[in-house]
C-alpha cells in the first residue's frame, strides 16, 4: 500500500497489485458486495446493468481520425473534450482511495497489449484481474502499460460543459493511450473498451480481431463460434469433450487463434448445474456475480431470477474451467460457427454456408438483441450487428469481412449458421431452441459428420440445411414444419428477409456474389 507513481495519476492511497482475497476483503469491507454460499462476491451495479453504447466515444486524433468509421457506433470527440474531462478525473481521484491491476490483453507474446486498469471500487479491480490475463509472478510490477483504463462510477460528466449524451461517458484516446470510464458501475465497460481498442490496433498488424468464443478437440481442430451476447458463446464453447481456448474475444494471426483474455464473462440467467456444469462449478471464491439475485438467508444465488435484469453475469478466471488451455492459443479453424438467437423463429436451427453466404451473413451480423443486454431493452429486439460485434469496431466493417474472408480461403474451413433463438413460432408464440438438440447439432458440425447427410436450400434464405442430424427429430431441422400456420411462418421469412435487404444496402463495397448470396425476397 505505500505510495508509488503510476505515471498517469498520483494519489496518497494507491493499492497495487491486490491479490484476490484482498480485493474481496476490501469489497467487503466498503460494503461493495457480499459473500454467496459457494464463496462468490454478489454485486449489484445499479442504475447501469448493461452497456451504455450511445455514451461510447473516440476522440479525434490526427492519427486515427482517416481510420475510425464514425457515425453512431463511433462517436467522435475532440482532444479538448477530453483533457476537460481528463483533468477532472486527476482531480477526482486526488486523495481517494484507488486500486491498480497490472497485466495483458492477448495471450499471444506477440500481439498482447500490456495494460493497467485503475479503478475506484475493489471489486472493479477484482473483475479486472479475473477478466484479463495475469501476469506471471516474476512479472508482477514489470509491467510497462501501453492502455490505462481509469473506470470511475462516481465521476459523472456534464452534457453542456463535456459535449457528451448524459452523465455516462466511456471515451478511448488512441494518441493518450487511455480510456475514461465515468458515470457506471457496469464492470463490462472496461472489457468491452479494451476490445474496441484490440479491434482498431491488430488489424495494422495483419490479426484479425473477433467477437467469438473458441474452443479446440483432441486431434487439434479448434472451432470459432461468433456470435452477440446472449446467443450462446459461452454456453456451447464450455464443451466438456473439447479443451476451452476462450468465451469472447480472440485474434486470428499467422500462426492461428489467440485468446484475448484470462477469465469468462458468463450469462447467468437460468443457468443450471445439469445444463452447464463448468459454469456453474466455476462461481466460487475468486468469482464476481453481477444482479444476481442472492438470497439474503442461505446466500444461495437464484439465477432463475431476473429480479434487476436478464443480463446477469458472472466474471471467472479461465483456470476455474477444468479443460481450458492454459496458454490461450490454438491453431487455425476448421470450423466456424455463426450463432444467431433469431426471435422470428424462421431460420433454421443449422445450416451449411458457402463462401458467399458466409462473407454475407458475417457482414449483416443478424440476431436478436436479449432483454438487459442494454439499457432499456426489455424483450427481443431483432437487430443487424456488423462482424457480430458491431459496436466495438472502430474501423468500417468491410476491413474485419475481408480479412475473414482470406482467411476462410487460405485454411479452406467449412462455416455453419447455427440459430439458438425460437422455433415454432416467432418470441411470444414459439418456444427457445432445445440446448441439447442445438449441442447435438454443434457437435455433427464439428466432427464433421454432418456433412454425410442430404442437404436442401431454404426456400427464402438460400441456407443448405441438413435432412438429418444424430439425436435431433428430423422435423426441427426445417422450421417451417414447426409452425402451427405455415402462412404465418411464410410471410415473417418473407419480412425477415426484406430486413436482411434493407441492412444490406449500406455495404457498398462489397461483390456481386455476395450482395446475391442473401435471402429471396418478394416470394
Amino acid at each position: 500500500m505505500a505510495k508509488r507513481s503510476f505515471g498517469i495519476i498520483e494519489s496518497e492511497q494507491v493499492h497495487y497489485g491486490l491479490g484476490v482475497g484482498e480485493l474481496i476483503e476490501e469489497a467487503l469491507a466498503r460494503g461493495e458486495g457480499r459473500l454467496t454460499s459457494t464463496g462468490a462476491l454478489s454485486v449489484r451495479t445499479g442504475a447501469f446493468t448493461g452497456r451504455s453504447p450511445k455514451d461510447k466515444y473516440i476522440v479525434s486524433e490526427p492519427s486515427v481520425r482517416e481510420q475510425i468509421d464514425w457515425g453512431p457506433v463511433n462517436r467522435p470527440m475532440t482532444e479538448e473534450q477530453f483533457e476537460r474531462l481528463y483533468l477532472r478525473a486527476q482531480d477526482y481521484v486526488a486523495g481517494r482511495e484507488t486500486y491498480i491491476f497490472d497485466g495483458y490483453a492477448g495471450s499471444d507474446p506477440a500481439h498482447r497489449l500490456a495494460i493497467r486498469v485503475r479503478t475506484e471500487y475493489a471489486w472493479h479491480n477484482l473483475f479486472a484481474r479475473q477478466l484479463f490475463i495475469r501476469p506471471a509472478n516474476g512479472e508482477q510490477g514489470a509491467v510497462t502499460p501501453d492502455f490505462t483504463v481509469l473506470a470511475l462510477p462516481g465521476l459523472k460528466a456534464d452534457p453542456e460543459k463535456d459535449g457528451t449524451r448524459s452523465e455516462t461517458f466511456i471515451v478511448i484516446s488512441f494518441e493518450r493511450r487511455i480510456v475514461l470510464i465515468g458515470g457506471t458501475e457496469y464492470a463490462g465497460e472496461m472489457k468491452k473498451s479494451i476490445f474496441s481498442v484490440l479491434n482498431y490496433l491488430l488489424p495494422l498488424q495483419g490479426v484479425l480481431p473477433m467477437h467469438c468464443s473458441a474452443s479446440v478437440g483432441g486431434r487439434g481442430d479448434t472451432a470459432l463460434f461468433y456470435g452477440l451476447s446472449g446467443t450462446g458463446k459461452t454456453t456451447l464453447s464450455a464443451d466438456p469433450s473439447r479443451r476451452l481456448i476462450g468465451d469472447d474475444e480472440h485474434g486470428w494471426s499467422e500462426r492461428g487463434v489467440f485468446n484475448f483474455e484470462g477469465g469468462c464473462y458468463a450469462k447467468c440467467i437460468g443457468l443450471s448445474e445439469e445444463k452447464e456444469p463448468q459454469i456453474w462449478q466455476a462461481i466460487r471464491h475468486g468469482a464476481v456475480l453481477e444482479n444476481v439475485a442472492v438470497n439474503p438467508f442461505t446466500r444461495e444465488a437464484d439465477y432463475s431470477s431476473g429480479e434487476l435484469t436478464e443480463n446477469t453475469r458472472a466474471a471467472y478466471p479461465i483456470d476455474y474451467i477444468p479443460n481450458a488451455v492454459p496458454d490461450g492459443m490454438a491453431g487455425h479453424p476448421e470450423v466456424i460457427v455463426f450463432l444467431t438467437a433469431d426471435a422470428s423463429g424462421v431460420l433454421p436451427p443449422i445450416a451449411r454456408l458457402t463462401k458467399a453466404q458466409a462473407m454475407y451473413h458475417f457482414l449483416s451480423g443478424y440476431t436478436s438483441k436479449l432483454a438487459g443486454t442494454e439499457r432499456g431493452v426489455t424483450e427481443p429486439e431483432a437487430v443487424f450487428s456488423a462482424c457480430f460485434g458491431a459496436p466495438f469496431l472502430p474501423m468500417k466493417p468491410e476491413v474485419y469481412a475481408q480479412m475473414l474472408g482470406s482467411k476462410i480461403d487460405r485454411h479452406a474451413v467449412r462455416v455453419y449458421l447455427v440459430n439458438t433463438g425460437w422455433t415454432g413460432g416467432p418470441y411470444g408464440t414459439g418456444s427457445r431452441m432445445n440446448l441439447g438438440h442445438t449441442r447435438a447439432m454443434v457437435a455433427a458440425a464439428l466432427d464433421g459428420s454432418i456433412e454425410e447427410a442430404g442437404f436442401t436450400p431454404d426456400a427464402v434464405f438460400g441456407l443448405q440445411v441438413p435432412d438429418r442430424v444424430a439425436g435431433v427429430p428430423d422435423h426441427v431441422l426445417q422450421p417451417r414444419s414447426t409452425w402451427a400456420d405455415s402462412s404465418a411462418y411464410d410471410a415473417k421469412a418473407a419480412e425477415l428477409a426484406a430486413a436482411f435487404h434493407r441492412n444490406f444496402a449500406k455495404f457498398g463495397d462489397v461483390s456481386e456474389d455476395i450482395r446475391a448470396a442473401g435471402p429471396v425476397v418478394g416470394r
